[in-house]
């Protein structure tokens, strides 16, 4: 049963070879680049990929988009800083082999975080939805960010990990907490959820407290620790923002 493989990117000129080559096993390797400024998009085009150039308007858009532009009906979808383990590779090639009795398949995520693989807390096993067949789902729904495949039919597990290399620095992983927490904000806003006072105080710690305590979080050393400050940090400044919105306050700098 033939299988397309799509991947987003924008600059990802030091990761989309590796993420390209882990995807061997697939007939139809699709990038949708979001003008990229390196030269993310001439690297996967020499690799075989076949490369689209589209404005980004949002991550599941953008998602969904790719997998509309797969030559196949079974599609697996990757960011730019995943790859497929040769573990899950097997898993996966099991699975088409038999002809893909399920609807979709997930599997577990398994974060680099500056140096060690995080396998307790909230980080892992992370299970995505990510290999589905087209005509019974996708990038579906209206929220752009934290956005998640969904299908109509049954759902399985595979063994093996999608290798996850998230943040290049922590300052990248702080920018980009911030970016989704006012993006998650608006989204919240817009469906007329509301920050109390409440959840200021009480979501952040529990998000702490889920992931380093009781899902063992601390097992992971000090990177678990640091990991865990930064996402209970995420959930502070989203209910912050949803706060100020409902406030009538602005959360972005307005132009002049």
């Amino acid at each position: 049963m033939p299988l397309s493989a799509v991947i987003i990117t924008f600059n990802e000129a030091d990761r989309i070879a590796d993420c390209i080559a882990s995807l061997a096993f697939c007939d139809d390797v699709v990038v949708v680049d979001s003008h990229s400024t390196d030269a993310t998009a001439q690297i996967a085009h020499d690799l075989g990929a076949r490369v689209l150039l589209r404005p980004f308007d949002g991550f599941r858009s953008q998602k969904q988009f790719a997998v509309e532009q797969a030559r196949h009906d079974w599609v697996l979808c990757l960011d730019a800083d995943e790859r497929i383990s040769q573990e899950l590779a097997a898993a996966i090639a099991t699975a088409r082999d038999a002809g893909f009795d399920a609807a979709g398949y997930r599997f577990a995520r398994l974060s680099q975080y500056f140096g060690k693989f995080l396998r307790r807390g909230n980080a892992y096993p992370d299970r995505v939805l990510r290999l589905f067949d087209r005509r019974r789902g996708g990038w579906r729904g209206t929220r752009e960010v934290h956005e998640a495949a969904s299908v109509d039919g049954p759902v399985r597990t595979l063994h093996g990990d999608l290798i996850h290399y998230p943040y290049r620095s922590l300052e990248q992983q702080l920018a980009k907490t911030q970016r989704y927490a006012r993006m998650m904000a608006e989204h919240d806003h817009a469906r007329g959820k509301r920050a109390t006072v409440a959840k200021l105080v009480l979501s952040p710690a529990w998000r702490f407290w889920r992931g380093y305590v009781l899902r063992l979080g601390f097992l992971d050393g000090w990177h678990g620790l640091v990991y865990a400050y930064v996402r209970a940090n995420y959930v502070r400044q989203k209910t912050i923002m949803l706060w100020m919105l409902q406030n009538g306050q602005p959360v972005t700098t307005p132009e002049r």
